[in-house]
């Protein structure tokens, strides 16, 4: 287990005091660096031991066939699975005749050390050989922010008492050996030698590796360079065969002299460009990053970096484990983010090969309201990337003989990867998901021009598919039918709440997009007629509620259903453990589902419903999914359940940094880390923009004494300071200098002039806390238990 001795809590890095061989794959996930384009899982800087190796790039991929037992009409039939590419990550190193391996010889000291300012990954080992020579190495590994297709290793060996001949040997490696899967359908598929080689070449310590996927025909470059620096003589060669170049450099250190070795990386790949066009581009990449230095390197890193936390930073006081959690998420998220431009952000980034490396509506659902409101670049160029897909959304669409556009629920270059329908398909809330992503950042950032650029035709297309698969019965109540919520435990209803809210939803913002742009629309053959149906049909929409128990029904009939017995269960996630044949007709709930409807569309429900709706449905959740921790802490913030917030803050942040889910090893859980995010700023800081206004209503628990938070809303740089009496609003800068903001439901007006300070209303909650299922409470933010939990 990842415990806070041998990874202390501390506010601005992720530490690692000992090496411990049975957390190789989970530290390689919390150590992975990545700019959105490359990802370089935190593996040993000589190869082996390893947990998961792993080097990725953005949307590289192999297909795969996808196989049933029984076929059936429109079924997936090819899957798209991440290819570990070329690793570039290996350094080995040799004292004498005897190769530095963690697992022989003496292990004195070892540390790593994340640091999420800088943005480096920094090793340090002192280590003595079976024949007693001691060396320290000092390795600090990134992955450039500034330049996107470039990583860089700085290594040093010092001889520590005697005189030591060195030999380090640095590689490009590809068609790595991966270690066996499980049976856990969240665990990747293995692919056997994907990639075919295609050339390679050297010149001086210049190498290039160029490979081509067998199947999707992707074509990607490897190249590596040196600096070399030591005192006295140095040899130094470098052969280059298909799947291997090495680079060799032999020295004699006295003791306290070192070895300075200076990697540069730089990948690329296409489906387009011809073999020379893409050596090219990762040749000229590589000349960049030297000239850049490995100085420049590092201060363009910390430069980046320095923007990013100067308004997406999260202070909490009080708290120092979420303190340190939240602030690693955002780095992950911004990992993920930063660089993909205009390709998918995979549910794990590029961190491990969990769930095929696909992306899933966790993205703008979870992780794009973050970089919204604080990276808003890297969100346009992720709803860039889901508009480059749209037509392929409407082939889907016609193969289902439907209208309008039906995006994926797993993808990485936007085809169905889901093989499953009740839990894939038939989750037709994705593509209301992805329209509340365009409508979040129009509205937050003030920027027209996305949705003129693209984000119409996808308001558009989804509207359409949702007047295909809805209907008005006799009453003219509109209703969706065969559909799937969150909650994949409670599959192909009627009445999902919250699909036909966000359909609702996605219906309005279509038509009123439509009314802005009125030639765009015309061009698309958006009618008046057709827009007054999408109103109607929105207007219309059927939400199921149970006036006997006073709560709204997850879908139509929910609250009849069979109550599931929590009593006899012993054993989650119930998804490798229960046959779907008895979830599906219980009362038992995956991940919230009507709880997230009140967060998202939190117009909709009064005060005492959201209480009464989160005192139901608490009871029945068994959090068998990384998604719903984050969104409970927002619920029960909301409705006064501050203590039990709290805990659910802490168990969306921890889940990675203390593998809460016993599954870090694939790869960290974005939409978690970011969902840290969320439960501080819109838990405790009330923060909601469905009404398309910025509205805060900032409460704390106990155990947090102080929280202060940066957004961007509309060009201004807006600084939120709450303790447990008021709260301070600091108008940093923007392009006038007054805000209107809602504070606690009223009107309040901010200058740049000054701070404007509120006291806050107490809030009292309408309801005692919520129980939860026998063994599913959260885990509590003082006691770390074993709790057996799973993601999604």
């Amino acid at each position: 287990m990842l415990t806070e001795e041998a990874f202390p809590v501390e506010p601005w890095q992720v530490r690692e005091t000992r090496l411990d061989l049975d957390l190789l794959a989970q530290t390689e996930s919390l150590f992975a660096l990545s700019n959105g384009h490359i990802g370089l899982r935190g593996n040993l800087d000589e190869g082996e031991p390893y947990g998961l190796p792993g080097t990725y790039l953005n949307s590289f991929y192999e297909i795969r066939p996808l196989p049933y037992a029984e076929a059936g009409y429109s079924y997936p039939e090819a899957g798209q699975t991440v290819v570990d590419v070329t690793n570039g990550k290996i350094l080995r190193l040799t004292v004498d005749d005897e190769p530095f391996d963690v697992r022989y010889g003496e292990l004195i000291d070892h540390e790593r050390v994340l640091d999420l300012r800088a943005g480096t990954l920094t090793r340090r080992a002192h280590w003595r050989s079976p024949a007693g020579k001691q060396v320290h190495v000092t390795s600090t590994r990134l992955v450039s922010l500034a330049q996107r297709s470039v990583a860089a290793i700085e290594y040093v060996v010092e001889a520590i008492g005697e005189f030591a001949r060195v030999t380090v040997q640095s590689e490009l490696v590809a068609n790595e050996d991966q270690p066996p899967t499980s049976g856990d359908p969240r665990v990747s598929a293995i692919l056997d030698r994907p990639l075919e080689p295609v050339e390679h070449e050297h010149t001086g310590h210049r190498s290039l590796l160029m490979h081509r996927t067998r199947a999707s025909q992707l074509m990607m470059a490897a190249v590596m360079d040196h600096e070399v620096e030591v005192p006295g003589r140095v040899e130094v060669s470098t052969e280059v065969q298909d799947d291997v170049a090495r680079t060799i450099v032999i020295c004699g250190l006295r003791a306290g002299q070192k070895l300075r070795i200076v990697k540069y990386l730089s990948y690329g790949w296409s489906s387009l460009r011809s073999r020379p066009a893409l050596r090219d581009q990762a040749a000229a990449a590589l000349t960049g990053a030297r000239y850049s230095g490995w100085q420049g390197l590092l201060d363009a890193q910390r430069k980046y970096l320095d923007e990013f936390w100067d308004c997406a930073d999260v202070e909490v006081e009080g708290d120092p484990a979420i303190q340190q959690a939240v602030r690693f998420g955002l780095f992950h998220v911004l990992q993920a983010s930063a660089r993909a431009e205009r390709r998918a952000i995979p549910g794990k980034g590029l961190t491990g090969t969990g769930y095929d490396g696909h992306s899933f509506w966790d993205i703008e659902g979870f992780v794009l309201p973050v970089l919204t409101y604080t990276a808003p670049h890297a969100a346009a160029d992720a709803l860039r990337w889901r508009a480059s897909t749209l037509d392929l959304a409407r082939e889907r669409a016609g193969e289902l003989g439907l209208g309008g556009a039906t995006f994926p629920w797993r993808t990485i270059r936007g085809q169905e990867c889901s093989a499953y329908w009740p839990a894939g398909t038939a989750a037709w809330h994705v593509n209301a998901d992805i329209a509340m992503a365009f409508e979040r950042y129009r509205i937050v950032t003030g920027d027209d021009s996305l949705e003129q650029e693209c984000g119409l035709a996808v308001l558009v297309e989804t509207a359409r598919l949702w007047m295909s698969l809805g209907h008005h019965d006799r009453h003219g109540v509109w209703h969706l039918d065969g559909v799937t919520g969150p909650d994949e435990y409670t599959a192909v209803v009627r009445d999902n709440v919250f699909t036909n809210l966000m359909a609702a939803h996605n219906l309005r913002v279509a038509a009123a997009a439509c009314a802005r742009h009125p030639i765009a629309a015309h061009e698309m053959g958006v009618s008046t007629e057709e827009m007054a149906a999408w109103r109607d049909a929105a207007d219309a929409a059927h939400i199921p509620y149970d006036e006997e128990l006073g709560v709204h029904q997850q879908c139509a009939g929910f609250t009849t259903l069979a109550e599931w017995d929590f009593e006899a269960t012993t054993a989650y996630p119930l998804l490798l453990h229960a046959p779907y044949v008895r979830l599906y007709p219980s009362q038992v709930i995956k991940q919230a589902d009507l709880v997230l409807a009140m967060q998202w569309q939190s117009h909709a429900f009064t005060p005492e419903q959201m209480a009464r709706n989160v005192d139901y449905y608490e009871r029945r959740t068994v959090r068998d999914s990384s998604l719903s921790a984050c969104t409970q802490a927002v619920m029960c913030a909301t409705v006064g359940h501050l203590e039990l917030a709290h805990d659910y803050t802490y168990e969306a942040a921890l889940i990675d940094l203390r593998d809460l889910h016993e599954n870090t090893r694939d790869g960290v859980h974005m939409a978690s880390l970011a969902g840290t995010w969320t439960a501080l700023v819109a838990g405790f800081g009330g923060l909601r923009d469905d009404e398309g206004v910025l509205s805060l209503d900032p409460h704390l628990p106990d155990g947090i004494s102080g929280l202060r938070f940066g957004l961007r809303w509309r060009c201004f740089r807006l600084t939120v300071d709450i303790n447990h009496t008021e709260v301070t609003y600091t108008l940093r800068d923007g392009p006038d200098a007054s805000l209107t903001i809602r504070h606690a439901g009223a009107e309040l007006g901010l200058s740049t002039a000054a701070p404007s300070t509120i006291a806050l209303r107490p809030r009292q909650p309408l309801l005692p806390p919520p129980t939860q299922p026998p063994g599913r409470q959260p885990t509590h933010r003082r006691t770390l238990g074993r709790v057996s939990t799973a993601s999604s």
